[in-house]
């Protein structure tokens, strides 16, 4: 799917709040990853309001200015953030499903296991990063404070890689809050009983296809699917099987209203 332009002519990368024609109360909360923006996934969120889902996506805290307003901002405000998020669109709406890519998957589980949520769609949430990235990014982050994305978003699709937005750096410490929300999430992943649909690339550099499989197994909800994406890569909304993916959790939460 492509991108919406912006004024500018670039990619849309602003919050959005996409209602469906025919109305309906019931409401997505769409969550994008680190160090990116909602543009990411506006593609599933395009899907559940064809659907008759209201789709929120917000920014995630810290994003939306520079690497180093996002280095300082600690993976509790991304949470709280997300909370509170939820809140209103709780008040406004008979069901509230959460869907995230990567940072925001993950994100989206840590509220499933809080929260009376409708349904949880997470897509290549990293639950652990490899050794040793957790051991040693704790004091790695202050030597090199900032790392350079020398090739661009983890996109299988050279176009879409090319236009799609996001911070150039990742900051270090980012890393480390987000090593922080993985040992918080994974003791609670049993916790979580709503609709559980899990997704992942396949050729994902970021975050491992195995996590997926480690999520699928290790919630506790009893009507769950796990989807693999044959042709992509970390970013999947925007990558060469987004269209399958936003017609996939559409299709599944539509079926949970």
């Amino acid at each position: 799917m492509e991108a919406n332009p912006t004024a500018e002519g670039g990619p849309d990368d602003s919050p959005f709040d996409l209602l469906p024609e025919a109305g309906g109360r019931a409401a997505a909360l769409c969550l994008h990853g680190l160090t990116g923006t909602p543009y990411e996934v506006r593609p599933v969120a395009e899907a559940l309001a064809d659907a008759g889902i209201r789709a929120f996506g917000p920014r995630l805290a810290g994003h939306g200015g520079t690497p180093e307003l996002l280095a300082e901002t600690p993976y509790t405000a991304w949470v709280e953030g997300v909370r509170q998020h939820y809140a209103a669109l709780a008040a406004e709406a008979d069901r509230v499903f959460v869907v995230g890519l990567s940072l925001g998957g993950l994100l989206s589980l840590d509220l499933a296991a809080e929260a009376d949520v409708a349904g949880v769609v997470s897509i290549g949430a990293p639950l652990a990063l490899s050794w040793p990235i957790p051991q040693a990014v704790p004091v790695v982050k202050y030597l090199m404070p900032m790392l350079p994305k020398r090739s661009g978003s983890d996109i299988r699709d050279p176009a879409a890689r090319a236009r799609h937005p996001g911070l150039p750096t990742m900051p270090l410490k980012s890393v480390h809050e987000l090593v922080r929300l993985q040992r918080s999430l994974r003791p609670s992943l049993g916790q979580i009983t709503a609709p559980a649909f899990i997704a992942h690339g396949v050729h994902d550099h970021t975050a491992r296809p195995a996590d997926a499989q480690k999520i699928f197994d290790s919630i506790g909800s009893e009507d769950k699917e796990l989807l693999w994406l044959e042709n992509s890569a970390h970013v999947v909304p925007v990558d060469y099987d987004g269209a399958d993916l936003a017609e996939r959790v559409a299709a599944f939460l539509a079926a949970r209203l």
